[in-house]
């Protein structure tokens, strides 16, 4: 309970004194009594460890699921409100297909190509998290009422938004950093220049992850953000395998760093190729001394991204530390 109330304290609601007796206290303790309700405080065993890693994370996260889907492998897929019917069968699509790969499908609940993921991971009988704006117990948006019943009952409907937190415009760029830092690379299709969804993909990109893009036609403006996207550097996507060919062997380490359930790991296996001889090399060229990504590309050889993706991946298998200044350093054992 202490850790609730420091939390509560922290997010500043209006009237909230920490305090045992508080009503919004006795309010979050009563949604907690529920067995698929949780509460997971930064810095505990099963906070998400992608997301703990970002200087800005939440400091606590309501779950209404599974929380062991959180710490799984994921991919975000955002995008437009008001899709073409061909970015809604793309996203659906996809989602479907990656999930059957031992993907989690993470995005927003919002109406558009976010449903339109997260009912494509559900059809393809695999997990999807849905990241909310609003406090867990408030229906936003009221369509998709429905769609979050059914994410909460295979995978996690998540927010660092107390209870009853009204749907707020300030609100969705806080959780569009939630839904890049859960997940090893963002997918955007169809979104206009102006779009949020592209703020995600900049998030995504500050946040050291993958960024992939869905090309369309020149005559239709939602294709202009996803080209705005490839030209700033985003991978062009025309198939699954595209993004699966580069996030297979990061989702393989991030599952073995962070073990969950036997049921939550048998639903979403992931076939994925192991570490080979590179990694050996770039470990050989750390050494156990703390060194920069520059000097490892200058002893190396190998290309910016490759180091970066690499790093991640022995960070992640435990392998490495990261330390202040961008550094990092070869554990001991």
């Amino acid at each position: 309970m202490e850790e609730l109330q420091t939390w509560l304290a922290e997010a500043r609601v209006p009237g909230f004194e920490a305090k045992s007796q508080h009503p919004l206290l006795e309010r979050h303790l009563r949604w907690l009594d529920h067995p698929a309700h949780h509460f997971l405080r930064i810095g505990s065993p099963g906070y998400p460890p992608l997301l703990a890693n970002l200087p800005d994370a939440p400091t606590g996260l309501l779950v209404r699921g599974d929380p062991d889907v959180l710490r799984l492998p994921q991919l975000a897929i955002v995008g437009s409100r008001n899709p073409t019917q061909s970015g809604h069968d793309i996203a659906r699509q996809f989602a479907a297909q990656l999930t059957r790969s031992g993907l989690v499908i993470t995005s927003g609940l919002a109406i558009g190509i976010d449903a339109a993921a997260h009912r494509g991971a559900l059809e393809g009988g695999g997990r999807t998290v849905a990241v909310c704006g609003t406090g867990l117990d408030i229906e936003y948006p009221r369509a998709n009422a429905g769609l979050a019943e059914e994410i909460a009952s295979g995978g996690a409907l998540v927010s660092e938004f107390p209870l009853g937190t009204p749907a707020s415009k300030s609100n969705f760029p806080r959780r569009n950093r939630i839904i890049s830092g859960l997940s090893l690379g963002t997918l955007v299709v169809e979104a206009a220049v102006r779009s949020g969804s592209l703020i995600t993909a900049r998030l995504a990109g500050e946040q050291g992850r993958e960024v992939f893009a869905i090309p369309g036609s020149i005559r239709n403006p939602l294709a202009r953000g996803c080209h705005k996207l490839i030209r700033d550097g985003a991978q062009l996507v025309e198939t699954p395998d595209d993004i699966f060919s580069e996030l297979g062997p990061l989702a393989a380490a991030l599952r073995h760093a962070a073990p969950v359930s036997a049921k939550t790991a048998e639903s979403t296996a992931v076939l994925a190729p192991a570490l080979d001889k590179g990694y050996e090399i770039l470990l050989d060229a750390l050494g156990f001394e703390p060194a920069s990504v520059d000097v490892l590309i200058a002893r190396t050889g190998l290309k910016a991204d490759e180091v970066a993706s690499m790093l991640l991946i022995l960070e992640l298998e435990a392998r490495i530390d990261a330390c202040p200044g961008g550094l990092y350093v070869r554990r001991l054992s």
